[in-house]
This record gives C-alpha cells, structure tokens and sequence, in this order.
C-alpha cells in the first residue's frame, strides 16, 4: 500500500518517525513535504498535495501531521474522494477507518506522543471499512454531493 506523508512544521518531527516506521514495515511512503524544518511553511500546502495524491490513487491512504491535525484535515477534505479525520487514539482510529472509510488522518505533532502516534497509525492502516449499508448510503451520499456541488 502507498501512504502519502505531508507536514508543516508542527508535525515535520512526528513526520520523520512515522516514515521510519512505515518503511520498516513494508510500505510504499512517499514524503510530500515538508522535506526539512521551516517554521514559515503553512499546512494547507502538505494538505492539499497528500489530498490529491489519494484523490487520484483510491487505494492509497494519507497521513498528515501539524500542530493540532484540524487545519489539515479542513485543508485535505476540500479535495474531491477524501475523507480525511483528525485521530487522537484508538478508538477513533479504527472507527474512522471501520465506518467511514477515512483515506487521509491527522496527527497532532504537540499531542500525541511518538509511541502514541505509532500505534494509531499501526491500527489505521490495518483496519478495514466494514462494508455495512448503513456506512456505504452514507458515504455515497458524500460523493453524490461532490459531484453535485463540482457542477456549480
């Protein structure tokens, strides 16, 4: 599986040792930036890269890092076929990917520990949409908006 990294310089630290993980375990990672620290950057550029990258690769996932995850989740869910989340533990990380079929996370790099983060990363990444009608009516009614408001 590919997973697309993007960072600005609230999560470029947290960044660095997700893709260590991530490499040793087998993963096709591509770092779409930041590629050094730069306390000028802004989020929405990383957002907006890693978003498109999985909006055109559907079978990729995409995992973001800043100081909070909220701007670059706002960011990445302006892009078309994304739905990106902010994760904070387990249970959310399993539930976004479980029920929502979330393509794209964000991790806080000031609240979450390294340990923390790996973890949640590890689960999200293995873990399944589930497939009930329920959560497909629900994203399908996600895509249909899409379309409908890329016509206007």
């Amino acid at each position: 599986m590919k997973v697309y990294l993007g960072a600005d310089h609230g999560g470029f630290e947290l960044k660095e040792k997700i893709k260590e993980q991530l490499v040793s375990e087998g993963y096709e990672v591509l770092d779409l930036g930041n590629d050094h620290f730069d306390f000028q950057d802004d989020y929405p550029d990383f957002a907006f890269k890693v978003a498109e990258a999985v909006s055109k690769d559907l079978e990729s996932r995409g995992i973001l890092f800043c100081r909070s995850a909220a701007g670059m989740i706002i960011a990445a869910n302006k892009v078309k076929n994304v739905r990106a989340t902010a994760v904070w533990d387990l249970k959310s990380a399993i539930h976004s990917r479980d029920n929502n079929d979330a393509n794209i996370i964000g991790l806080s790099g000031d609240w979450l520990s390294d340990d923390e983060a790996r973890e949640i990363v590890k689960i999200w990444l293995t873990t399944k949409f589930n497939q009930e009608k329920r959560h497909v009516r629900r994203i399908e009614k996600i895509s249909n908006y899409e379309r409908l408001a890329s016509r206007s």
